[in-house]
């Protein structure tokens, strides 16, 4: 149970990271919180709320798949879904700030680590 227990939490942290991003980019986009989170000027926040709100709606989705993952058990949800955010991770390191590979790619690629390592036996089991 404990080896099962580290990759679920692991996991469980990226998604609830992916909820606060959610929130952040689509109600506090353009409130202090949001602006100071994303070095964002109260011009640029207002004529980019509503893009904002589409890029927080991606999040929650990417949120939502890792905590079907983790419901369901289903190991190739969980990794199919960490994949995806550190694809957007490391391209949102590469085309809008060097910091999102660290907050977001990274936690990731830790957590499907884990889930590769210590997942195996679960998925094994599933199989029989």
């Amino acid at each position: 149970m404990g080896r099962l227990l580290i990759p679920r939490i692991a996991v469980a942290l990226v998604a609830i990271e992916h909820v606060y991003i959610l929130v952040l980019e689509m109600f506090f986009w353009n409130k202090p919180l949001g602006m100071k989170t994303f070095n964002l000027t109260q011009e640029l926040a207002d004529a980019t709320t509503t893009l904002a709100a589409n890029q927080g709606l991606y999040n929650g989705f990417l949120a939502a798949g890792l905590f079907w993952g983790l419901f369901t058990g289903d190991r190739v949800f969980k990794i199919f879904f960490l994949a995806c955010v550190i694809v957007a991770g490391v391209f949102g390191a590469a085309t809008a700030a060097p910091k999102i590979f660290f907050s977001q790619a990274l936690p990731a690629i830790i957590a499907l680590g884990l889930v590769l390592a210590l997942d195996k036996k679960a998925a094994a089991q599933r199989s029989l």
